[in-house]
Parts: structure tokens; sequence; C-alpha cells
């Protein structure tokens, strides 16, 4: 559990995902509660509270939840931007609509709840949803900027080593974290549990240059039941900024991963297969209608095939619907620029939405590509970035994916120093690659398409 919160999973979030889920509990038990002749009557549940309403209360409440998750409304950045809060909150209770009418039909459960009896009950329940969700996090808001929920860490190192951790610090989960100083390596004997309960220290960060001396010296005056977390700054800051650190990375670093066991990439294969199909099915109609606006809106063939490098460094073809001309790389590969002129008007569409992307799916089936991995590169600039950054190849250690770690946490990338950034994740994600992961970024891409991020 504690790695869980240590990486990609910020604590603080889920106990404000439990105590909103929790106040919406509350708020649309009162809504929907029958009146008291009809609820003296009816039977009760757990708590002595009606069964009915309590169960429509718990729809209402958990399908808002879990719209919010995964158009990433429980991102701590979130809090911090009113705008974009606001936003995200109305998209969240418009499409938890859909969502709770869609459950209704597969369970056939009676949908009367949501849309009431008159006209105005369902913009009640929308109200509601967007009023618990916006003034949640208002508070929320609050509190991060008091400072109540801040971990307070100390630098151990000299200031030129601990400037990298210090700018992390300020950049990571703003409110979440605040420094208290950096003492050179030759104090580190002075911090002994006292001191650091004293100055309410969460965690003393080890610069690289002081180890390991200090973070020797350290963990023996804390010993092994301190409350207070030792880190060295290379694996605090991959740890907290969820990439790897490549200036630090040792080389052979991937000869030290566990590889995963036939049984698990049987179920992972089958989970590819699963979901792949599933999309599939979902979006057929979509794909028909895309199909023919390709074919009716520029000459040309409907699909576009591209050579790409995927696992070990095996090229393959994949598959995307045709967004630019026919001729758009005349003159040599070129990556696409914000308003790239060789982008088709339907295909520019298609790209902000990622309907060019849904031919990949094939690939998935037939092998080449599994759903959450490395974006696969064309031969032309992986031969160009393997020889101007260090460990670019390393991310074929696993199958490229539609979708990935770079992809949900960094903009579209068009350039060599794009690249470098984009690679810090694609190695964090080949480094700590598990089922979790693959979830957070399969819900995390829900949100970069209904909001296109990144597009182009």
């Amino acid at each position: 559990m504690a790695r869980l919160f240590d990486g990609f999973v910020a604590l603080e979030m889920v106990v404000l995902g439990i105590l909103e889920i929790s106040l919406c509990f509350i708020v649309f038990y009162i809504i929907l509660l029958p009146g008291d002749v009809v609820a003296a009557a009816a039977p009760q549940g757990f708590l002595g509270l009606h069964h009915d309403t309590a169960n429509h209360a718990a729809i209402l409440s958990l399908t808002i939840g879990v719209i919010s998750m995964t158009i990433g409304m429980y991102r701590p950045e979130i809090c911090l931007q009113t705008r974009r809060l606001l936003v995200n909150s109305v998209v969240a209770g418009v499409l938890a609509f859909p969502a709770i009418l869609a459950l209704s039909v597969v369970t056939d459960l009676d949908p009367s709840f949501i849309l009431g009896q008159d006209a105005l009950w369902p913009m009640k329940i929308l109200l509601s949803w967007i009023l618990l969700l916006f003034i949640t996090r208002l508070c929320f808001r609050v509190v991060l900027r008091s400072g109540m929920l801040s971990r307070r860490v100390l630098i151990v190192g000299s200031s030129a080593q601990a400037a990298a951790t210090e700018a992390a610090i300020r950049s990571m989960r703003r409110g979440f974290f605040s420094l208290v100083g950096v003492i050179e390596p030759a104090e580190a004997a002075t911090l002994t549990p006292p001191a650091l309960r004293l100055r309410r220290i969460w965690g003393v960060i080890v610069t690289h240059d002081a180890l390991p001396p200090a973070r020797a010296t350290l963990a023996a005056a804390l010993g092994a039941n301190s409350r207070t977390r030792l880190f060295d700054d290379v694996s605090f800051r991959e740890q907290q900024l969820r990439r790897l650190d490549l200036a630090q990375l040792a080389s052979g670093w991937l000869d030290g991963l566990e590889r995963p066991g036939r049984a698990a990439q049987a179920l992972r294969r089958t989970a590819d297969i699963a979901i792949s199909l599933a999309i599939l099915a979902a979006t057929l109609p979509v794909i028909a209608v895309a199909s023919l606006l390709v074919w009716c809106t520029s000459p040309g063939p409907i699909l576009y095939r591209q050579v790409r490098v995927g696992l070990h460094g095996r090229t393959f073809t994949l598959f995307k619907f045709r967004s630019m001309q026919v001729n758009a790389e005349a003159m040599g590969p070129a990556w696409a620029s914000r308003h790239d002129p060789r982008v088709t008007a339907w295909g520019r569409i298609m790209r902000r939405t990622r309907i060019d992307e849904l031919p990949q799916l094939f690939n998935v089936l037939r092998g080449e590509m599994s759903m959450v991995g490395p974006r696969p590169e064309r031969p032309h600039f992986v031969e160009q970035l393997d020889s101007a950054i260090p460990f670019h190849c390393d991310r074929t250690h696993v199958k490229p994916g539609i979708t990935g770690w770079a992809q949900v946490n960094y903009p579209y990338g068009a350039s060599v120093e794009d690249a470098r950034q984009k690679l810090s994740y694609d190695l964090y994600y080949v480094k700590h690659r598990n089922l979790l992961l693959d979830i957070t970024i399969l819900l995390a891409t829900v949100r970069v398409i209904l909001f296109q991020e990144g597009a182009r």
C-alpha cells in the first residue's frame, strides 16, 4: 500500500475521493428520500436507511466518482485551476447522465430516480453534481494553500547538487511538499529522531554527492522504526515526478529489471485482445463514418500504412486513417507541426479526437502492439534519436502501445528535446510497468481524448 501512494497515486486525492463520494451520498439520499409516510412503511436497510433510496444515492455518488476519476479530476493540479475545475465539473456531470442510463439498460435498473417526474428533476441532479464537485475542490484548495497537507522535507548535500531537487519540489504536487532547508553532509549526524520530530520533518533527501556516507549515517541515526523517510535525490525525483532522470541513469539498468513470467505475458495479451475487440465493437459506427469521410474529402487510400519500430527494434506496418494529403512527404519524413498545412480538414478533426488511431487496434490484435506502451516511432526518426539521446533505444524493451505514460503526461513532441522529455516517462513505464499503472494510463487516455490534450 505504501508503494502505491509513493508512486503515481496521491494519498490526499484518494482521501478527497472518499470524502466527496460520501458527501454526495448524503446529499442525494436527502434529495431522493421519499415522504415520511412512504418512508415509514418502506423496508429499512443498513443503519436504518431507506433501502431503495440508499441504493439510488449510492449509484449517483459512485457514478460521478468514477466519471471524475476518468476525466482526471483527482489530479492535484486541477484543484488549483479555477476555470479548468469548473469546466471539468460540468463535463463530469454531463457525462454521468448517459453513464447511468447505460447502466440502467444493462442491469434493468429503473431510471426514474434520475429522470424524475418533471422536466426540472434532471437539472436538479446535474446542478447537485456540479456544485458538489466544484465546492469540495475549492475547499480542498484552501486546505492545500494553507499548508495543512504539506510534507516538510530536508535536503542533505551541497547547494549545487540540491538545486535540481529544490526545483522539483517547487513543481511537484503544489501544496504537498515544502522545503525546510539544505544542510551540509557533515551536519547529517545532528539529525536525530527527536530533532526531526521537533521540526516536523516528513522526509530527508540525500543528494548524489553526499552518498553513501551521509545516507549510512542517517540510516543508523534514524533506525528502522523511524517515521521520517529517507531518500536519495534521484529516487525521490523519480518517485514524485513519475519519470526517470536520464542524466543519472546507469548503463545496463535494464539488466536489473524483473522479467514478467509466461502467465503475466499471457494475461497481458488476453487483456489486449479483449479491450481491442470491445473498442472495435463500440466504435464500429465511428470507423464506418470516418472511412466514408476520408474517402469523400480527399483523394487517395482510406488507410495510411507506415513502417514503425516495435519490440526489440523489429519493424512492423502501422495502420491509421489517412489524415494528410497523399503527397504529404514528397520532401521526406517530417514531424507534424501545430498548424500543419499537409493535414486535411477532416484529418484535423480526426487527429484532435484521436479517431485516426482506431485502425491501430488491428495492430494490437496482430500482436505487434499493446494497448499501453511507448508510442512506436518511424525508423528515420529512431535513427536520429538513438544517436542524439542516450538510452533512447531502451524504450523498445516493451511492446509499443496505442497510448502510454508519456502520452498522458507530456504534450505532443515534435523535436529532439521533446523526445528526450517523453523518453524519461517512457523509461519510467518500462521500469515500473504493472497492472495498476496500465489502468491509470487507460483512464487518463479518456481525459486526453476528451479535452484534446496535445493533439496536432
